[in-house]
């Protein structure tokens, strides 16, 4: 058999660099970015209440205690695959969940909640998408777990689902309420 040796070192690094990038995405979770905002506060801002436009919400809303933080808008069609499992977290899980209603027109996020009912206890207006850059948004939707001192202790990406609501949200909101006495 007679190979040609000039063809062996780029076949040899085309192998190689199918087994790196198959071993790479078998190791990490597509859904998993990992974020500089981790351990550190929750971005300030002053934006205003989606349902009361006048009313102008800060950090210290949605601080005070653990709760969850979702990125969310009517243009997201995984915003709308996941509103189920919000709806049912806002239902039967006790921990208080705010929107954050990103790059979208407020007219249409009333009547899009309307439509398919509202989880959140205040929805924050980020029109122009101020608040997910500092919060290093990839696209919506994105979950944030903030503990009651305002800092971020998980993010996700993607649509949330129950399986990973209770894979993933549950042990690191557990592991919160022991560090922090509640029950």
């Amino acid at each position: 058999m007679n190979v040609n040796k000039s063809l062996l070192i780029p076949f040899a690094v085309f192998i190689l660099l199918v087994v790196v990038l198959a071993l790479g995405f078998e190791l990490e979770d597509p859904h998993f970015l990992p974020s500089e905002l981790i351990d550190k506060p929750f971005p300030e801002f002053a934006l205003p209440d989606l349902h009361e436009p006048e009313r102008v919400l800060t950090v210290a809303d949605i601080s005070g205690q653990i709760s969850l933080v979702n990125v969310w808008a009517t243009w997201c069609i995984n915003c709308l695959v996941e509103h189920p499992e919000l709806m049912r977290i806002s239902r039967e899980e006790s921990i208080p969940l705010y929107g954050v209603n990103y790059n979208d027109d407020s007219g249409s996020a009333v009547a899009w909640l309307q439509r398919h009912n509202n989880p959140f206890r205040l929805n924050i207006v980020d029109a122009e998408g101020t608040l997910a850059i500092d919060l290093g948004v990839y696209g919506a939707p994105e979950t944030f777990v903030v503990d009651r001192n305002g800092v971020i202790q998980y993010r996700h990406v993607g649509a949330l689902t129950h399986e990973i609501w209770d894979e993933r949200f549950l042990p690191v909101i557990a592991l919160l309420r022991l560090q922090e006495g509640e029950s």
